[in-house]
């Protein structure tokens, strides 16, 4: 059997303190690049978000806080995002080490790896594959297609309980393999569907949202990326 040689792949462990993160002009950010979101910073060895707009809150009847499960979500979605630039082969491996220390049930702390991206002024579209900074029943992975404008995004499948979320020192992973998506904890398949949307774009990483002054609480310690034509 051949072995699969990626087309281009990049790996940190983020060792400069900058604000947004560039290591280069490898990275592009949410509000430097995009306008319409937020940065992602990197202090202390980790990358994580800066901060978000905090004028709407996340309200999602999954999240508990929306009483009607019909009711559309409520919130800015200004998500701190930060995508490689570049070109890059369409299946895509990432994998990166949550960094957890302080961990809250007020807000949702999420670790996001992102695929097949693509951003420019107000707009960000690709896949955000996903995880909640909290073991337990409030726990949480979830798969997500973002669209274009900051706001405009769909839920492809989430899954709720104690093992789904992270903890400090776990590893995430996601890969997207023609039109199947798939999130892992510590190597254990934990989420998968599939989606025709995109079928070309960067991986990067994110983070959710109106996190109040938690946002530095939580990030991710080491990045890698693998991308394949086939």
């Amino acid at each position: 059997m051949t072995e699969r040689v990626a087309v281009r792949s990049y790996s940190t462990d983020f060792p400069l303190d900058e604000d947004p993160v560039s290591e280069d002009g490898m990275w592009l950010n949410g509000k430097k690049d995009a306008i319409d979101f937020s940065d992602c910073v990197t202090s202390n060895g980790f990358i994580h978000g800066g901060p978000s707009r905090m004028q709407n809150l996340e309200k999602r009847s999954e999240q508990g806080n929306l009483d009607d499960a019909d009711e559309a979500p409520v919130g800015d979605y200004d998500d701190p995002t930060a995508i490689l630039t570049g070109d890059w082969g369409p299946n895509q491996h990432g994998k990166a080490t949550a960094h957890v220390s302080n961990p809250t049930e007020e807000w949702f702390q999420e670790v996001q790896i992102r695929l097949r991206c693509a951003l420019e002024p107000h707009s960000i579209r690709g896949y955000e594959i996903f995880f909640r900074c909290l073991t337990g029943e409030l726990g949480y992975a979830e798969i997500v297609r973002w669209n274009g404008a900051v706001g405009d995004w769909t839920s492809l499948q989430r899954r709720e309980g104690p093992e789904y979320g992270v903890a400090h020192g776990d590893v995430i992973e996601a890969t997207i393999e023609g039109n199947v998506i798939t999130g892992f904890v510590n190597g254990v398949e934990k989420i998968t569907v599939t989606d025709d949307t995109w079928s070309d774009g960067a991986p990067g990483v994110g983070f959710n949202f109106g996190v109040g002054d938690t946002y530095d609480d939580h990030g991710l310690s080491s990045f890698e990326v693998h991308t394949y034509d086939d």
